[in-house]
């Protein structure tokens, strides 16, 4: 089992910071401002050949219970239920404050193993650090997360306590053979294992599939990726803008290993003014990059906006396979569903290659057809067409309908062959193609999709011109 490192404290005390700094990557957003973390953020780390999954985890409030500030607290907390071993972050710089005493009269009755690590310490003498003896949590450990400086020591003492044996039981047991040097070994079953089980698949199969959930702010995305794990793996609040990273989340159902990307709604761009916003917007953007699938969440209440046409561009444009899924089904009524169908027609035509659902992500309806729909639109994302029964359906494409002529000139397509993946990419050669009109192109994409299955992804068709080896010469 992969040992669990979970970083906990208070807001703005590093904790993200730290945690690219373990992961070597820039996946947790970082700016200088209060609570800008609120999900649980995993990532893999390896340190002296041991892997680590590494917790991430927003601004710890243990003595509040109302509001959003109570949803990230909980969140925290099942971290620490997750944990093998708890990194205490706190603030060299403004020193020790009333709410780490809270956080560590929680730590200390978690019976976690914890390790007190003071944050911004880069050139501050020892004896900066003795207050935080106040804690009772053992030896200060002085680190810098922004430079690096004594992260190396942090991550030694959290491999030993991760391969710590535990405790021998008050009854006589056999003799286990001598242990290998720590941070050397595989990890033994350790006391938080149990909870570990979950998300220790954040190290996942090649073949998984990458699922971003995308939509405006509200509709319901983070409910979805709840209902599809079956608990409350991200924080699901009835405010605008509660999710600000896009947080990866391992899941597997019917023997299919998914990465589940939960993404901040995308606004208009005249109403994105706040830093955090931007910085949520560009996560957002990378998260459909990145991905596989797409699943385009849309409020059934409300009609089709013309900024969920946009958030569907941009994942066309980046040749994503997408599902779009109807959520909040079940709380319209008759007048609400046609007015909604009809938006679906006059602002999104071009999503035609789409599968469609309706869904209550609430009630947890209709979401394994969904689930369906995204293998089969991961299937035909990363489909294998032979360029021998490519190039005869489009011989017989062309005898059915030849394409127009440009003056005197008719294109000529000879043969065609396979270019790419996610999204398929077939390339046509033959001559003067520069003159084939873009409706001749969508009969070729509309047919290529209708023999070879691709359903649910877009299909993009580029043209190779042959060269005329005698268009130079002299008459």
């Amino acid at each position: 089992m992969v040992p669990v490192l979970a970083l906990v404290g208070r807001p703005n005390v590093g904790k993200s910071t730290l945690f690219n700094r373990i992961t070597r990557s820039r996946d947790a957003i970082v700016a200088d401002i209060p609570g800008l973390t609120r999900d649980r953020h995993y990532g893999r780390a390896k340190w002296r050949d041991q892997a680590l999954l590494v917790v991430d985890t927003g601004g710890f409030e243990p003595v509040v219970d109302t509001g959003i500030v109570a949803e990230m607290a909980r969140q925290t907390r099942q971290a620490i239920a997750e944990a093998d071993v708890v990194v205490f972050l706190v603030d060299a710089r403004t020193g020790l404050a009333p709410q780490d005493q809270h956080i560590a009269a929680y730590l200390r009755k978690t019976g976690k193993p914890v390790l007190l690590a003071v944050n911004k310490a880069e050139g501050l003498s020892p004896t900066a650090m003795a207050e935080f003896h106040e804690l009772g949590l053992g030896q200060p450990l002085p680190v810098s997360a922004a430079h690096g400086q004594g992260v190396a020591p942090l991550l030694d003492a959290a491999c030993v306590l991760c391969l710590r044996e535990p405790e021998p039981p008050q009854t006589p047991a056999p003799q286990e053979p001598a242990q290998e040097p720590a941070c050397a070994q595989a990890p033994e079953a350790s006391p938080g294992a149990a909870h570990a089980a979950p998300v220790a698949a954040a190290l996942l199969p090649p073949r998984t599939i990458k699922l971003a959930i995308i939509g405006r702010p509200n509709v319901g995305k983070s409910t979805l990726i709840n209902a599809l794990v079956g608990e409350e793996r991200v924080i699901a609040f009835d405010q605008p803008g509660t999710t600000r990273d896009a947080i990866e989340v391992p899941f597997e159902r019917d023997g299919v290993a998914y990465t589940l990307i939960d993404t901040a709604g995308l606004r208009r761009r005249g109403k994105v003014f706040e830093t955090i916003e931007k910085f949520s917007v560009v996560k957002t953007l990378q998260a459909i990059e990145s991905c596989n699938v797409v699943v385009l969440l849309l409020d059934a209440s409300e009609p089709v906006s013309d900024q969920d046409a946009h958030i569907a561009g941009f994942a066309v444009e980046a040749g994503r396979a997408l599902v779009v899924a109807a959520n909040k089904w079940d709380k319209t009524d008759a007048y609400q569903r046609q007015r909604f169908a009809a938006s679906m027609v006059e602002r999104l035509p071009f999503l035609g290659f789409a599968h469609r659902h309706e869904i209550s992500a609430i009630s947890r309806k209709g979401l394994r057809p969904l689930l369906r729909s995204v293998v089969e639109a991961h299937r035909a994302a990363f489909a294998k067409l032979s360029t021998p029964r490519l190039t005869r359906e489009l011989q017989e494409a062309v005898a059915f309908q030849q394409p127009p002529r440009a003056g005197t000139v008719r294109p000529k397509l000879r043969y065609a062959h396979q270019g790419g993946q996610n999204p398929p990419v077939i390339v046509i050669h033959g001559n003067s193609l520069d003159k084939v009109p873009n409706s001749y192109t969508r009969y070729l994409e509309s047919r290529f999709a209708r023999v070879f299955k691709l359903g649910g992804t877009p299909l993009r068709i580029e043209y190779r011109t042959s060269r005329n080896p005698f268009q130079n010469a002299r008459d």
